[in-house]
């Protein structure tokens, strides 16, 4: 359940708010919604696997608080962060 290189990067790319930035709240929101997703899938299949399930919540509870932050800091880049990942907070 490796994280792949190529699509770690291209996240980046794609939510960085200026060449090399890697620790914006988006940036950092879109990748823990990607590691979330993948995450998901595993648990799909490996239903009791117990200690990737409390990696996950501890993700998700982690996103959660960067989503405040950025709600409260800028609620304008929040609303387009959150309908551009599908996500609800």
């Amino acid at each position: 359940m490796r994280w792949d290189p190529e699509k770690k990067q291209a996240t980046i790319v794609k939510y960085a708010r200026r060449p090399g930035d890697t620790g914006s709240p988006e940036v950092q929101i879109a990748m823990l919604t990607e590691r979330i997703r993948d995450l998901t899938e595993h648990l799909k299949i490996h239903k009791k696997d117990n200690h990737c399930r409390r990696g996950l919540l501890l993700l998700v509870g982690r996103r959660k608080r960067l989503l405040t932050y950025l709600a409260r800091v800028n609620l304008d880049r929040f609303r387009s962060l959150t309908t551009e990942l599908g996500i609800r907070r």
